[in-house]
């Protein structure tokens, strides 16, 4: 049985107090039993987050992480870093990284293994452009995206990685894709870790959806077989929606 996981990516949002008040309010919460919940900080924020969660089965998550375990990279911040502060697992590859960083598949291909190597867990997302859709070449694009990254790692690396579809397409602009196209996606995302690995890791690996979801789709994207819950933008800063997200399922 995958694990179901709910994640909430907070991008440049909520400063220390406003990010104290959030997870003092979030862990008052009732959830539902099997759903495993994530929130990612500023970096500024990490360790106090980390603090404010001890108690809790919510884990505090980075949003990235330098390829290098240590140099001259101002402003960067280095895996053994975020172990320091009580942080093991990072989001890589997010789409707004590729966009405004210029991050490509082989810096992301250097992160993933930086992570696997000390030991840090990912969320790794891949995802097609809304041309790509349109010319009928997502599979296409997303299959280069994850052999360019994954296709290297050693079998038991797939314990400490979680995958998000995200269609760049439907980030920050309202739109999302249907439950069918989330579950298309992650169909054929499964099936390629069965081809390339086997049928044990393609069955064990979470796949999350991450597009625009909302308390109004949630049930519905995450009810599709091959989707085991949501990497939450915007909804994710909004507590009642956060939490109705979360049992959703």
């Amino acid at each position: 049985m995958r694990n179901k996981i709910v994640a909430g990516n907070w991008k440049m949002n909520n400063d220390a107090n406003q990010t104290e008040v959030f997870l003092n309010n979030l862990i008052k919460q009732s959830f539902n039993n099997n759903v495993k919940v994530m929130v990612s900080p500023s970096f500024t924020n990490l360790q106090k987050s980390v603090i404010i969660l001890l108690d809790s089965e919510i884990e505090a998550i980075a949003q990235n992480m330098n390829e290098s375990e240590k140099g001259a990279y101002t402003g960067e911040i280095s895996p053994s870093m975020l172990k320091s502060v009580g942080v093991n697992r990072v989001i890589l590859g997010h789409s707004e990284r590729k966009a405004h960083y210029n991050e490509n598949d082989q810096i992301l291909n250097k992160k993933i293994k930086n992570a696997l190597k000390n030991k840090i867990g990912i969320i790794f997302c891949f995802g097609e452009e809304i041309n790509n859709r349109n010319s009928k070449k997502e599979f296409k694009v997303v299959e280069s995206q994850l052999s360019n990254t994954l296709l290297n790692i050693h079998e038991s690396d797939w314990n400490n990685i979680i995958l998000a579809y995200e269609p760049v397409w439907a980030i920050g602009t309202g739109e999302n894709a249907t439950a069918k196209q989330a579950q298309e996606m992650h169909s054929f995302v499964r099936n390629w870790i069965k081809i390339n690995y086997d049928k044990k890791i393609s069955e064990m690996v979470p796949i999350i959806y991450g597009g625009s979801v909302k308390p109004n789709n949630a049930l519905e994207i995450f009810s599709q077989p091959d989707v085991d819950g949501g990497l939450i933008g915007g909804a994710s800063l909004k507590i009642d929606d956060f939490v109705e997200i979360i049992n959703s399922f």
